[in-house]
């Protein structure tokens, strides 16, 4: 199994006789390295002056992680439509369809209704497109803060702990994280999936105040909390692909 440099890109040949290809790219503010994955493909940032046997000996040590979270990701995704002002179009919000269409009004604003939203955008419309970006965003946001705050409620009493702080943006790979100050990051890209499937993923990170690790004990106190997340993280490793690929070309500006 080795690492064979192309340019840009890394192939590594994993045990099963696949090979893969990964986008190396060296950071000035990076610290470790780090390996990405993300409906776009594989990617690994690492230190300046690392020495490239490091970074081929760090992906022959992720390969078999890195192999199955690609295959959890399920890459194929047929390419989606832009977002365009004035045109209508169709999105999941919260696990349903509903469609996105536009409107004039006095002040930027995302109306909610039964089965859609409507961006409405003041004229002129120089930067409608970007602006109808961060509403999305905002709007997004929004939605998953209501929920979170709703579960919380009842989630700390029987964890006996709490996050200190809750960070909503768009993640590459990952659904959530739990850092070392106990903040919660979730991913945006959450609010498109069905309310069950974004609170698997918050009470996941609740249980790594308990357990920073995936042992048994770690999904045992996931299991005494939220009974149905083998269902929630079959549908995420199933759906996950097209959830962030939505969100991508929703407010692919935005999470720039």
């Amino acid at each position: 199994m080795m690492a064979y440099l192309d340019g840009d890109w890394l192939e590594l040949a994993t045990p099963s006789g696949n090979t893969i290809r990964v986008l190396k790219a060296s950071h000035p503010r990076a610290r470790r390295l780090r390996l990405t994955v993300s409906p776009k493909g594989a990617r690994v940032t690492y230190p300046q002056g690392t020495h490239p046997s490091q970074v081929n000996a760090f992906l022959r040590h992720n390969a078999d992680w890195l192999e199955k979270k690609l295959d959890e990701l399920n890459l194929v995704v047929e390419p989606l439509p832009p977002l365009r002002v004035g045109h209508v179009l169709e999105f999941p919000l919260r696990g349903e369809p509903v469609v996105l269409d536009w409107a004039e009004g006095a002040y930027p604003r995302v109306v909610a209704y039964d089965g859609g939203v409507t961006l409405e955008i003041p004229r002129p419309h120089s930067r409608a497109l970007p602006v109808a970006r961060g509403l999305l965003a905002s709007h997004f946001e929004n939605l998953i803060r209501r929920d979170v705050s709703r579960w919380l409620a009842g989630y700390v009493p029987q964890l006996g702990l709490a996050p200190t702080a809750l960070r909503i943006r768009p993640m590459k790979s990952l659904w959530g994280s739990l850092d070392t100050r106990d903040r919660i990051n979730l991913d945006l890209a959450l609010a498109l999936a069905p309310p069950a499937a974004l609170r698997y993923v918050l009470a996941h990170e609740l249980c790594h105040l308990k357990v920073r690790n995936h042992s048994p004990r770690f999904w045992a106190h996931v299991e005494s909390i939220f009974p149905d997340w083998r269902e929630q993280r079959d549908w995420l490793r199933q759906n996950g692909a097209m959830l962030k690929a939505e969100l991508d070309r929703l407010i692919a500006d935005v999470a720039d």
